[in-house]
Formats: C-alpha cells, sequence, structure tokens
C-alpha cells in the first residue's frame, strides 16, 4: 500500500476517536511529528508501530490494507486483530487451497487474507498485492512474484526458496525464519522489516535495497551482492566472510563488528550518518578485513577512515 493511503486511514481512525495527534503520540511514545509524518505520507510506520496503532484505534488490521472502515466487525479475518504478529497466534486452516486460483488474471489482491501455510510453490503470480496478511509458513518455492507487495504482513517462516522476487517490495512485515535460498532478487526492497534468523543462501541480490531495517540477527551465507544499499540500517555483528561486494554502497548504517574475512570488494562505499565522530571511528576500527581483497579504491576510503586493513590484499 502506498505510504499516502496508510496515512489518510490513519487520520481517518484517530478522528474517529476524537483523537488529537499529540495524544495518538503519547499512547505510542513518540512524537507528534512522526505521527503527522505518517499522515502526510512521508512516512510509514513498521510492523510493530501498525499493530500498536490497530489497538489503539480500536480497528482490525485489515483496515489498513483498505478494506474496512473504523469500527466494522471483520470476522473474517479474526486472525489478525490486535497482536498480530505474536507467536501464539491461530489463523484458521487454508493450507493448500489456493495453488491452482492464485493463477485467475483477476486474482490480484490478497490483502487482510488468511493464507497460514498455503502453497503458492512453482506459481506464476506477478504483481500480487499482500497487505495486512498471514502467509505464515507459505510457500513460495520456485514461485514467479515478479513485482507483488507484501505490506505489514506476517510471513513468519516463509519458504521463498528459488522464487523470483524481482521488483518486489516487501514493507513493515514479520520475515522472521524466512528462508531465500537461491531466490531471485533483482531490484526487490526490503523495508521496515524484521528478518530476525532470515536466511539468504547461495544467494545473488542484484540492485536490492535495505532500509530501516535491523540486520543483527540475519544470516548471509555464500551470496554476491551486485548494487546493493543498505540505507539506515543496522548490521552489527553480521558475518560477511568470503561473499563478494560489487557497487555496493553501507550508507548511514551500523556496522561494528561486521565481518568481511576473506570477502571480495569492488567499489565499496562506506557512509557515516552525518559526520565522521568519534563513535563512527572506533566502529570502522571494530571491522574485520582479515584476508579480504579489494580495489585500491575501496582500500583508501577505507584507510582513510581508520579500517585495519593489515590483511587485505590488492584485486
Amino acid at each position: 500500500m502506498e505510504t499516502k493511503t496508510i496515512g489518510n486511514k490513519i487520520a481517518q481512525a484517530r478522528k474517529e476517536q476524537s483523537m488529537s495527534q499529540a495524544q495518538l503520540a503519547d499512547q505510542l511514545f513518540i512524537s507528534a511529528q512522526a505521527v503527522g509524518k505518517w499522515e502526510r505520507g512521508e512516512s510509514v510506520p513498521d510492523i510493530i508501530m501498525v499493530s500498536k496503532l490497530a489497538n489503539i484505534l480500536g480497528v482490525d488490521l485489515n483496515y489498513f490494507s483498505g478494506h474496512t472502515q473504523p469500527g466494522q466487525d471483520e470476522r473474517g479475518s479474526k486472525s489478525i486483530a490486535g497482536n498480530a504478529f505474536a507467536p501464539e497466534a491461530t489463523v484458521p486452516e487454508a493450507k493448500n487451497t489456493l495453488k491452482v486460483s492464485v493463477e485467475s488474471k483477476d486474482l490480484t489482491n490478497f490483502n487482510g487474507s488468511d493464507l497460514f501455510e498455503s502453497d503458492f510453490a512453482g506459481v506464476t503470480a506477478h504483481k500480487r498485492k499482500f497487505s495486512g496478511s498471514v502467509l505464515h509458513r507459505a510457500n513460495f518455492a520456485d514461485a514467479d512474484m515478479t513485482g507483488s507487495s507484501f505490506f505489514a504482513s506476517d510471513v513468519r517462516e516463509a519458504n521463498f526458496d528459488g522464487a523470483n522476487l524481482t521488483d518486489c517490495t516487501l514493507s513493515a512485515s514479520d520475515l522472521t525464519d524466512a528462508s531465500f535460498t537461491q531466490s531471485i532478487l533483482v531490484r526487490t526492497e526490503f523495508s521496515t522489516s524484521g528478518l530476525v534468523r532470515t536466511k539468504f543462501s547461495n544467494t545473488k541480490l542484484v540492485d536490492v535495497k535495505v532500509t530501516k531495517t535491523d540486520l543483527r540477527e540475519t544470516i548471509f551465507e555464500n551470496c554476491v551482492f551486485e548494487g546493493v544499499n543498505f540505507i539506515y540500517s543496522d548490521l552489527s555483528g553480521l558475518c560477511f566472510n568470503g561473499q563478494t561486494f560489487n557497487n555496493v554502497q553501507f550508507h548511514n548504517t551500523a556496522l561494528k563488528d561486521v565481518s568481511f574475512n576473506g570477502a571480495t570488494l569492488r567499489n565499496v562505499s562506506f557512509r557515516a550518518t552525518f559526520a565522521l565522530t568519534n563513535k563512527y571511528y572506533r566502529a570502522i576500527k571494530t571491522i574485520h578485513f582479515d584476508g579480504a581483497m579489494m580495489d585500491k579504491l575501496t582500500y583508501a576510503a577505507l584507510k582513510g577512515i581508520g579500517a585495519d586493513l593489515s590483511k587485505v590484499t590488492f584485486l
């Protein structure tokens, strides 16, 4: 869903409750300016905030997908109301019911759907929309989901192995324990999503954007990063050992204790949040490059900000 649309929905539900932006902000422990940005479509709440908003404003999570109005009874989608992404959340059975129907050209919108353990393996389903949907343990293995969007959805333990996710957007969604082994990730966008123990294995990421995402427990194994942008994300403690980075940007990211041992880096850029503070210099010194290979420009840029490159070789 577009950020402007969800902003309008927040404003509408807030006014139905006769609540000011400041009052809503107080209950969320954020600033009124942040609420204003949501409602103007300048930013979007993350998955945790979407759940809190639903509780405070008295709406079902489906409301944010555009299907319901404030106060409307959504008995058919009760499983994603309230704390939608809690591990104990239960979902009515929907297993293996959509493998044929998903291929219909008219079936593009799965917003607010209960698709627990659904089987999408091998289907061709371009530009599908999953907003506020339950996709816990859904199987997308080898599916072609080009151009599809996943917003504020429960995608825990989903299987995307071998799936084509070209031009897909995964925003404000919970991808805990999801698998992306040999997935096709081209111009794919991950934004403000939960990637706890999410596994990317033997995967090439091309022109991928990772924005405002906590990657501290994400697993990357034997991956190639081409033109990837990590922006305002926390990569602290990540292991990128032996992996390949070409034209990659680490901008405004937390990089403490990241390991690039044995990695290959070509034209890789590291840029601080605002200015080169002492804290940023200290973090750079904790990055491990033992046995890494890099081009001279990347070497010079890292050397200039104090990285330990004593065990690096040139390409």
